[in-house]
């Protein structure tokens, strides 16, 4: 279970910590990440998908932490939706042709996740069919 646990402790403090921080700072993705909010509606747009989505992960992952029932099905969703932003990620590289530091870094964090989560999903599994 200690991959399982880690794993789930790694997701909270990456999603929940980026995703507060992009919530109050989200100007931070101008230099980061070269996205810029150009209007009111625009810094919302940023402060909902960069911090509440990504605060709301690390929230999940706490409700994994919290309660052994929820386990498999927030490794299955933590999968899924990071797999998802990584492959939208490689597909807009594919289609825009822009790479950056923190193009790189999202990949690998993003596909590293992926490859954690199904490794820890098949710990569990084996753990609780023991």
């Amino acid at each position: 279970m200690a991959l399982v646990r880690g794993y789930l402790v790694f997701s909270v403090l990456v999603w929940f910590g980026y995703g507060l921080f992009c919530l109050f700072q989200p100007d931070f993705l101008v230099e980061t990440a070269g996205v810029q909010a150009l209007t009111a509606t625009g810094s919302t747009e940023l402060r909902a998908m960069y911090g509440g989505l990504q605060a709301g992960l690390g929230v999940l992952a706490m409700a994994a932490l919290l309660r052994a029932d929820l386990v498999r099905g927030v490794l299955i969703t933590l999968a899924v939706l990071t797999g998802g932003l990584g492959i939208a990620r490689l597909m807009g590289l594919a289609m825009d042709g822009g790479i950056s530091p923190y193009t790189v870094g999202a990949l690998v964090f993003e596909f590293g996740s992926v490859a954690l989560a199904m490794a820890s999903l098949s710990r569990w599994k084996r753990e609780a069919s023991a």
